[in-house]
């Protein structure tokens, strides 16, 4: 029987982690621009992947202007500075690539991307809240939120493939957005004990995870394999366990001694670490350790939403202790949704990172380096690893092998019951893409 939750059982809202509903984790309306104070770091920053390719993008680093960072107020302007600041360091450090990196970012880079970093909470190393989450723009303010209408403010080096990855991961954190909403749904469900509420949420998350999965497939279109591992790979890449930077990196100005941060990757997202509290999943201990310590390259309110979102009364317990066919059925659907979206990716990092690995390894026992292989510029230092440092494919599997286990039993019929009663997953997806059409960011 249902019950009421009370004045000192607040119900659980989005509202204090700064998550959208229309948008989730995503940055609403980055800006474009800074104070003109700041202009030299649009300047560079604009232009970094023009200034790598003719090998001069650390000397104008170098000849940049320290800039005090106290001008900038709003969280969107700390949001495009940390972002610019980043692809500036990416490009600074492996410019030249894995065989002629720095020792040293310079203080006039430094200084300022420490500062900018702590009024944030996020690391000085590009992340996927710099990358993706804050790194869009409409080409038309009015038009549709999709590939052919979005673009980058900055970019990196890998042409059309790199933006391809960077706005396929963008509609991935999109269509996660109902699920995100509903998660308050589920939690507050669970508090007042019911059980058609909680049925009602999870079955609208498992739509939004295969929508979430239906958004990856896009990579396949819009990314080449061989530009993605040959090229775009290493500007990801961070300097902690990473053998072409053993001992990290100084910061100038900061400390004396060197620094490790970990490169961009999926685990920095924040979605599937809400998903994995929500539903109890548990990582064996390299994996969760890694995991972890993924949460401190997020926003600081999105981390302490995951945390938030572990505190709260156990779901799986919910639904054991409910013996709802159509509850388990619900919650069984998310965990094999999951699964899918997460074998899903073991797919997509096979395509992109395990079988150009190869062929860049089949090319240098041959002795040929030739560049007109892109795979063959690829460094050698992540074959086996994934930018974030985890060694990626085992690491996968084992996650979402753990996923299974939170597996509950159920009939076959409860189970026909919950998939026939989920609203198609494209017309929901459709939905809220429609729904975004006819906002104005």
């Amino acid at each position: 029987m249902a019950t009421t939750i009370t004045d000192s059982q607040k119900p659980f809202s989005l509202d204090p982690y700064h998550v959208s509903e229309v948008f989730g984790f995503i940055l609403p309306a980055p800006l474009t621009e800074l104070p003109p104070y700041y202009q030299p770091w649009m300047d560079i920053a604009q232009h970094v992947t023009e200034l790598i390719y003719s090998h001069t993008l650390r000397s104008h680093i170098l000849k940049m202007a320290l800039l005090n960072t106290r001008f900038l107020e709003s969280h969107r302007e700390l949001r495009l500075a940390h972002l610019a600041l980043s692809v500036m360091t990416m490009g600074y450090v492996w410019q030249e690539g894995e065989n002629d990196t720095v020792k040293m970012l310079p203080r006039n880079l430094a200084i300022p991307y420490w500062k900018v970093s702590q009024r944030l909470g996020l690391p000085p190393i590009l992340t996927h809240a710099d990358a993706v989450l804050a790194n869009w723009k409409k080409r038309d303010p009015h038009g549709p939120f999709d590939m052919e209408n979005l673009e980058l403010l900055v970019t990196l080096p890998g042409g059309d493939s790199v933006r391809g990855f960077f706005m396929v991961t963008l509609l991935v954190e999109l269509a996660a957005v109902p699920a995100i909403k509903s998660i308050p749904l589920v939690i507050n469900g669970v508090q007042c004990g019911d059980a058609e509420t909680v049925t009602s949420a999870l079955e609208e998350i498992s739509q939004a995870m295969e929508g979430m999965t239906d958004a990856l497939k896009l990579m396949h279109a819009y990314v080449k394999p061989e530009v993605f591992y040959g090229i775009i790979r290493i500007y990801l890449s961070g300097w902690k366990d990473n053998s072409s930077m053993p001992a990290g990196l100084v910061y100038e100005g900061i400390q004396a001694e060197p620094m490790e941060y970990s490169g961009g990757s999926a685990a920095q997202s924040s979605l599937l670490h809400c998903f994995d509290e929500l539903l109890g999943v548990k990582h064996e201990e390299n994996c969760g350790a890694f995991l972890t310590r993924m949460r401190n390259y997020m926003p600081s309110s999105h981390k302490h939403l995951i945390q938030d979102i572990s505190l709260q009364p156990s779901l799986r317990g919910f639904v054991q202790q409910e013996a709802s066919e159509l509850l388990t059925a619900a919650f069984q659907l998310c965990v094999t949704k999951l699964m899918a979206l997460r074998s899903y990716h073991i797919n997509v990092v096979s395509r992109f990172i395990t079988v150009p690995a190869a062929r860049a390894r089949q090319l240098r026992s041959q002795g040929n380096s030739s560049q007109e292989e892109t795979v063959s510029r690829a460094p050698t230092a992540l074959e086996e690893t994934g930018t974030g440092g985890s060694g990626i494919m085992s690491f996968l599997k084992t996650v979402r092998d753990r996923t299974r286990d939170v597996s509950l039993p159920l009939d076959n019929r409860a189970m026909q019951k919950s998939t026939n009663g989920a609203q198609p997953q494209n017309t929901q997806y459709t939905t809220h893409q429609t729904h975004l059409q006819s906002n104005t960011f």
